[in-house]
């Protein structure tokens, strides 16, 4: 689990608690209407702007904005040096054994190509491929997220001329003039809420999981050419080095 989010979700949350609890007692702003149509509104106006499949697709993509980041660098390119020595010392089919233990589908399907002896201008289209549909699949998840935050306050909104026009029926009554509105404004609060506290700031993590992920399975297609290649596991190292911002390089690279 990635603690940063987590620390912050319960931070900001804890602190609109206290600010809360400072001035009055938490119930006043809990209010039915305003949670079925801003809470249960805002996830299902997703139906109507996009397939349900893909809806489901972005509830399971949420969870890696909880989940660490992908595996360091100095990680992966210690595991490509490994392979390309093993490589040139017994060949490509000796990778095959490497394959067995990886859990990332793409590295282990990667290296399963190259054993399989397949051309390399077929594996680096296929790599390639794979990550540009990956990278589609992260766009739609994540505009479906900027779009729940989008549509959050404009549905509190909507719920919020909803009460002002039944407080103003009743206008007769000056008693119920100040509740009525603080019930309408409540929508509002909702709707800022889940959009600023979750769905912005939940939809810019999943932006960073995505350009690093991303970032490391084209590193780990860029190993897997060079391996494919026969280059040594020094000029491989260096390859991908470049690729890496100065603080991120692989030391033993020389």
């Amino acid at each position: 689990m990635d603690i940063a989010t987590i620390i912050g979700l319960v931070t900001v949350v804890g602190l609109i608690l206290m600010g809360i609890l400072l001035g009055s007692p938490l119930i006043i702003f809990w209010d039915m209407t305003s949670v079925l149509i801003v809470g249960i509104g805002s996830i299902f106006i997703l139906f109507v702007a996009y397939p349900a499949s893909e809806v489901k697709d972005m509830v399971k993509a949420t969870r890696k904005a909880f989940q660490q980041a992908p595996r360091k660098s100095e990680e992966l390119l210690t595991l490509m040096r490994q392979m390309s020595t093993r490589a040139r010392r017994e060949g490509v089919l000796a990778l095959e054994d490497v394959a067995r233990t990886q859990d990332d589908e793409f590295l282990k399907r990667g290296i399963q190509m190259v054993v399989d002896g397949h051309d390399p201008e077929a594996i680096e289209d296929v790599l390639y491929s794979e990550l540009d549909k990956i990278e589609e699949r992260h766009k739609v998840n994540i505009g479906l997220m900027e779009y729940m935050g989008g549509a959050s306050p404009a549905l509190g909104m909507i719920g919020t001329l909803i009460g002002l026009v039944q407080m103003l029926q009743n206008m007769s009554d000056p008693s119920s003039i100040g509740p009525a509105m603080a019930v309408a404004l409540l929508t509002t609060f909702y709707g800022s809420i889940i959009a600023n506290v979750f769905c912005i700031p939940l939809a810019e993590k999943m932006k960073r999981r995505s350009i690093l992920e991303l970032a490391e399975k084209a590193l780990i297609a860029q190993g897997l050419l060079s391996i494919l290649s026969g280059e040594s596991p020094r000029f491989l190292i260096d390859r991908l080095n470049v690729q890496l911002p100065p603080s991120e390089r692989f030391e033993e690279a020389g």
